[in-house]
């Protein structure tokens, strides 16, 4: 049986989404492009981490899926090589495998992900967007610029676990004075839509809309900061069992955690590893590079919790003078650099408070941008899933082995970040961008 033909996109209609297409592919490459020019081949081969890829793993792996999903599925063409399939498989090798595998070296890599780029370019040219959902509204090419983005935040990643000399600067936030609104609010219950359908380049965990009831419930106007942090630290919290989950503390013990990844303590004062450089934990920053159990037990700690998933995207998303849903928490326009901290734009938070022009109707500030925000929930299905194009984008991975986290960090661009944008990850990773902030329920 055939796919349903969709219905045929207008010329100018046509023209814009190729427009739109052809950017988002170019604004990844040109990112991909700085991750991976930066440093010397060796840099590229070696693994950093047992967490992360090589580098030129991720350069090819890019390619590859762009070769399969784009020149073969939608444009019928045959395989350039076929051969190097099993090779950038993410499932069929672990990332702690992938060193021994007979990877293209660094200039072929290149090579190949630049032709195929090419192929895609002159085959973007003739795309007309109908005739299957693959292609309704250039969601394949939708697609592919999405997963090259998020391999570009993991190649970030991967320069932040990297030891040696700075090799990527960038401009700082620019500085604010300290937040002076509430440190919560309140954010009325009754129903609001969740997830979407109708976001022409959203993937299939973000789908379908529906309703979905929620309790008032109080959130923090701003994720947790640095200092805010210290302070469960000073006060012995990752010496007090009862603010950690059984789970939480067995790992909190077996690995000595004290203090967030790339801290440690130089007399009285906290540093930090960023990118090659140490520097002084600003206290006025979103803290960063916090697992899951972490950022549940200093909501313990505080007398709060974390958000639930659902109360999270209706606080961000939610407008209740409309009541209607938005893409984002200004609106429905697209990010712009008054926003949100995206992009990498910047390799940092920005400081608690930042980005006004950003916050949401009830006035929560930074939902979208600077750090990944730990919720409550297991990552789920919504009701009405349906797995596509492929079940290992996210079918694969619900269940409660996985915490979801929303809106995005200083290391996602904006066509992979909005208000129903979903992420997981295990519990115990600190390696992502991450942060949180915590919520608690209204006093009944």
């Amino acid at each position: 049986m055939t796919a349903p033909e969709t219905e045929k996109t207008s010329v100018p209609e046509a023209e814009a989404l190729r427009e739109r297409a052809l950017a988002s592919l170019t604004t990844a490459r040109a990112r991909t492009t700085l991750l991976t020019s930066c440093v010397e081949d060796p840099d590229l081969t070696a693994q950093h981490s047992p967490l992360m890829s090589p580098l030129v793993w991720d350069l090819a792996h890019i390619g590859n899926q762009e070769e399969q999903w784009l020149l073969r599925a939608v444009g019928g063409r045959e395989a350039m090589r076929p051969e190097i399939d099993g090779l950038y498989d993410a499932f069929e090798h672990p990332r702690a495998e992938r060193p021994s595998l007979p990877l293209l070296p660094p200039a072929e890599a290149r090579g190949y992900a630049a032709e195929v780029r090419g192929r895609v370019v002159d085959l973007l040219t003739a795309a007309d967007f109908h005739g299957s959902r693959l292609t309704e509204a250039g969601f394949a090419f939708g697609m592919i610029a999405q997963h090259e983005q998020q391999h570009d935040e993991t190649m970030l990643i991967t320069h932040q676990l990297r030891r040696g000399p700075r090799a990527l600067t960038a401009p700082d936030p620019e500085p604010v004075p300290l937040f002076p609104g509430p440190a919560e609010v309140l954010v009325p219950g009754g129903p609001f839509t969740m997830g979407t359908s109708s976001e022409p380049w959203a993937l299939d965990n973000e789908r379908p809309a529906h309703p979905v009831q929620v309790a008032p419930f109080w959130i923090d106007t701003t994720p947790v900061t640095n200092a805010a942090y210290q302070a469960f630290i000073e006060d012995g919290g990752y010496d007090t069992e009862r603010w950690w989950t059984p789970e939480g503390w067995a790992h909190v013990r077996q690995h000595s955690l004290t203090a967030p990844l790339f801290w440690r303590r130089d007399g009285g004062q906290w540093l930090r590893r960023r990118f090659g450089a140490t520097e002084a934990v600003p206290a006025d920053e979103p803290v960063l590079h916090v697992c899951w159990y972490e950022a549940d037990a200093y909501a313990r700690w505080a007398g709060r919790r974390l958000p639930t998933e659902a109360e999270w995207e209706k606080a961000a998303r939610h407008d209740p003078v409309t009541g209607r849903s938005t893409r984002y928490p200004w609106g429905d326009a697209d990010p712009e650099p008054e926003h949100a901290n995206l992009g990498q734009r910047h390799l940092r938070p920005a400081p608690a408070g930042s980005y006004p022009a950003g916050a949401s109707p009830l006035g929560v500030r930074q939902l979208i941008g600077d750090v990944w925000e730990w919720t409550a929930s297991d990552f789920q299905p919504y009701p009405g899933f349906r797995a596509f194009p492929y079940k290992e984008y996210s079918e694969v991975f619900f269940g409660s082995a996985y915490k979801v986290l929303r809106g995005g960090s200083f290391a996602v661009d904006p066509v992979a970040c909005r208000g129903t944008f979903r992420n997981w990850d295990h519990p115990i990773r600190r390696q992502i961008f991450s942060g949180f902030r915590t919520a608690r329920s209204e006093a009944i």
